[in-house]
């Protein structure tokens, strides 16, 4: 993941797009928060907003608003693994409109950026995405979750006695065929 943060950094254009997010106090706290596993809500987001970058780019979208909406779509600042007072329902149900609140009130966010970042955990948010660019943050959230979680799950079904043995009679099984 180091290499991938240093190659983010190393893009001059992504950068300059929302370095002024990068510099607010506000979304620095996010650092504070791991979102899976050992990836902090910052880094994922910082993530999951180069990708839309690229993506965005590639298919001639809007790929300013939905690299800078991509980078405050996870601005809720608390532990979701932790019960919060006066929170109702569910994180993944909840947390886009806590984090389009906290954006709303630190900048100025147009209609696509409102969209991305409140409809990017589609189909939970159960209304349709209006704008391409909302589909492609909520395709990549969706990858980047994938991704940090993955090494810590095989590593946990790797610990395992039991599983180790199966995987290898799978491999051995598959070898033979």
């Amino acid at each position: 993941m180091e290499k991938l943060i240093q190659k983010i950094y190393n893009n001059k254009e992504f950068i300059n797009i929302i370095n002024d997010l990068l510099e607010n106090s506000t979304v620095k706290q996010m650092k504070n928060y791991r979102q899976h596993y050992e990836t902090t809500c910052f880094d994922h987001c910082l993530i999951a907003s180069y990708y839309c970058y690229i993506y965005c780019k590639k298919f001639n979208l809007d790929y300013i608003s939905c690299a800078r909406a991509a980078m405050l779509h996870d601005l809720f600042l608390y532990d979701w693994r932790k019960k919060q007072d006066g929170r109702k329902g569910l994180h993944a149900f909840t947390h886009p409109k806590t984090a389009y609140k906290n954006a709303s009130e630190l900048f100025n966010l147009n209609d696509k950026e409102t969209d991305i970042i409140l409809k990017h955990m589609w189909p939970l948010t159960v209304i349709l995405p209006k704008y391409r660019e909302s589909y492609i943050l909520t395709i990549v959230d969706k990858y980047c979750a994938l991704n940090e979680s993955y090494q810590e799950i095989f590593n946990r079904f790797c610990q395992k006695k039991i599983f180790r043995y199966a995987y290898v009679f799978l491999c051995l099984l598959f070898i033979r065929m």
